[in-house]
């Protein structure tokens, strides 16, 4: 007679230095940073409850990604973005969105479209409260899930590191703006996946990305 042995379940928690870059991550691309702020190791480790290893690792991480600025001093802050470093990233989200869209339109069925009218409507309900950071969170992914049907990996990945330099800027142009209603463009975006329009999708994404942005220069 053969035994059986079961063994029980182990689930794994995820690196302290992972935990700790995830967090500051979502953090940064949603706004809830504000441009130039700065970031201490020591706060950081209190805030996530880990040692300063891993705060330093995660800081790292974001550093190297363009999220977080490190000066000649030592001092880690939020990016504070020129003019024309935002005008750079506005231009590679030109590119790079359109061409995410287009790709995903070949996939596009009405179950990804119903889900990001409620998306865009959760984005309107953000906006109606007042609340920057829900708005950009729904904002963002009202964006990634149409880019996930494009299945571009690559392509998404590189997209998502500019949405995470520009996080703090996102934050600083709904101050700006004081939006009271969704974005227009989202509209036009839901229109033309539901009829199929490639080239009016693509000018839908492009003045979407762009225009918001612009509004911060000058």
């Amino acid at each position: 007679m053969v035994e059986t042995l079961i063994r029980p379940s182990v689930t794994s928690e995820p690196p302290a230095h992972d935990r700790v870059y995830r967090g500051l991550r979502v953090q940064v691309m949603h706004g809830e940073l504000t441009p130039g702020q700065a970031l201490t190791l020591r706060g950081i480790a209190r805030e996530y409850g880990v040692s300063m290893t891993p705060a330093r690792e995660a800081l790292r991480r974001l550093t190297a990604e363009g999220a977080l600025t490190l000066s000649a001093s030592g001092r880690v802050t939020t990016p504070e973005l020129t003019n024309d470093r935002i005008e750079e990233l506005a231009q590679i989200r030109a590119l790079l969105e359109p061409e995410l869209g287009s790709r995903a339109l070949r996939r596009a069925h009405l179950a990804l479209i119903d889900r990001m009218e409620a998306i865009n409507e959760a984005n309107a309900r953000a906006i109606h409260l007042q609340n920057p950071v829900d708005y950009i969170r729904t904002n963002l992914e009202f964006h990634r899930t149409l880019y996930l049907r494009a299945q571009s990996p690559a392509m998404l990945g590189l997209l998502e590191t500019v949405w995470l330099q520009l996080g703090p800027t996102m934050r600083a142009l709904y101050t700006k703006l004081r939006r009271t209603t969704a974005p227009p463009h989202h509209r036009l975006i839901l229109e033309a996946l539901r009829a199929g329009d490639d080239a009016a999708l693509r000018l839908a994404l492009r003045t979407d990305v762009t225009q918001g942005l612009r509004h911060l220069q000058g």
